[in-house]
This record gives structure tokens, C-alpha cells and sequence, in this order.
């Protein structure tokens, strides 16, 4: 599961591979991309061309998992002898996002999966983390780190509870495809690797076609296409921002 990337180059870079879109948003080298915060996004808004966008990372979790959790957090509170009202324990449930979508097959996903709905998620570098060395590995396409998205989709203006502490907010979302790992990624996280695009002709498919054409992108890439470039960082910064 891929829960931290980083995108360290400039709009123009994302040009080279998908020219056609508008910028609504300054964008930043961002060596450290964490779930549940904004990172730019190039999403599909209906009439007119994709725009530039911060938005923030971790789609919404389906009801079964936020129903588990309530049923988790409720059983801790009567183990203390405290009532519970579990509709309302519910309601307030935080869903801090799930940020990689594998199962594009299930109810919850399908009415995010069509052409509105879907973005590139630019980066430089991802990381996986490494249970037996207890380390972050950091891969890219090479150690100039050159820009490619990741297929992602998105939702405007979704209203729940993010944070007990910050309580309901109403919010863009976005998270990013994955899919069976390739041979580097599988050596150090054997379950999945995100849904790669590295050429202009998979970005427009990703963007623009039906499902059952589009679909066809949520593959591995092939053994050898990642290098490992960095480990045991937090952020990956090696390559400064470029054109």
C-alpha cells in the first residue's frame, strides 16, 4: 500500500505527458506527500478542459469499515461502563480517507470509477514500506526522478468528520488505482503497487475513455521499468525541483 510519494517538479514537467489543462493552484516541490493532505491533482470537472488542483488525499471508506470502527470504538466504551448511542457514535465516526483503491469491482467505487470522476496524481518518487528492515523504499523511474501520474479519482465536496478534533468538514478528495506489484515493488511489498501512466496516449485513455476501456490501465508495470532510489527517508529530496 503506497501511503507516502513524493512530487518535486514543476507544471510544465506534467505537460510533457498531459498537455491540456488549466492551473488553479500554485504548485510546490512536496518531497513528503502524506494521506490527508492536499497535493495537486489534475481532475476532470465536467464542461471544459481538466484543472490543476490541490486537493486532498483519501477518498471516502465505505460504510462497512466506518461501521466497524463505530462497532470497535463503541465496544471500548462499554467495556468502561459507559452508554453508548450508537447511531450517533456513528455519525461522528472520523474517516481520515483510504488513499489506494484496489477492488474497482465493489459497489463503493463504481460511481467514482466514470470519466468525471477521474485525475492524474503527479509524483516523482513513491514509497513502500519495508516490514523487514523497518525502512521506507523509494522508487522512481531513475535517479532524475522524471514526472509520471498515477491513475487516481476524485470526489468534489464530500462532507463527513476527517478528525474528532476538527469535527465535520466539506472537502475535495482524491485517492490513486493499485494493482499487482512488478518484480522491484513485489521484492519489498508483495500485495500491490499503484496504477502507473508514463505516456501521453495512457493519460488521455485514463482521462477520457469508457471504463471497460480504461480499466485495462489498473496493470503492473513491467519488471525492471523502477529503480529503487532512495531508503529510510521520510521525504524524498535528493532531486531539487526542475523543469
Amino acid at each position: 500500500m503506497c501511503n507516502l510519494y513524493s512530487h518535486t517538479h514543476n507544471v510544465e514537467a506534467m505537460r510533457k505527458l498531459f498537455a491540456a489543462f488549466d492551473v488553479m493552484a500554485q504548485v510546490v516541490p512536496q518531497p513528503g506527500i502524506f494521506p490527508d493532505y492536499e497535493a495537486p491533482i489534475i481532475r476532470n470537472e465536467g464542461a471544459g478542459p481538466p484543472r490543476l488542483a490541490m486537493t486532498r488525499w483519501g477518498m471516502p471508506s465505505s460504510k462497512q469499515a466506518l461501521f466497524q470502527a463505530a462497532s470497535k470504538r463503541a465496544d471500548k466504551l462499554r467495556a468502561k461502563g459507559k452508554e453508548v448511542d450508537f447511531n450517533e457514535l456513528l455519525k461522528a465516526e472520523p474517516d481520515g480517507g483510504t488513499t489506494n483503491v484496489r477492488n474497482t469491482t465493489s459497489a463503493h467505487w463504481k460511481p467514482w470509477l466514470g470519466v468525471a470522476n477521474r485525475c492524474l496524481v503527479p509524483f516523482t518518487s513513491f514509497s513502500e514500506f519495508d516490514h523487514g528492515s523497518k525502512q521506507d523504499i523509494w522508487f522512481a523511474f531513475g535517479e532524475e526522478r522524471p514526472t509520471a501520474f498515477f491513475a487516481g479519482i476524485w470526489t468534489a465536496q464530500w462532507t463527513s468528520v476527517r478528525k474528532i478534533k476538527t469535527g465535520v468538514e466539506t472537502i475535495d478528495l482524491y485517492a490513486f488505482l493499485t494493482t499487482e506489484p512488478n518484480a522491484e515493488v513485489g521484492a519489498v511489498h508483495p500485495k500491490a503497487m499503484p496504477v502507473i501512466l508514463t505516456t501521453p496516449e495512457e493519460c488521455e485513455t485514463w482521462m477520457a475513455a469508457p471504463w471497460e476501456q480504461a480499466q485495462a490501465l489498473q496493470r503492473p508495470l513491467p519488471d525492471g521499468a523502477l529503480q529503487l532510489v532512495a531508503r529510510g527517508v521520510k521525504k524524498d529530496a535528493t532531486i531539487e525541483s526542475v523543469g
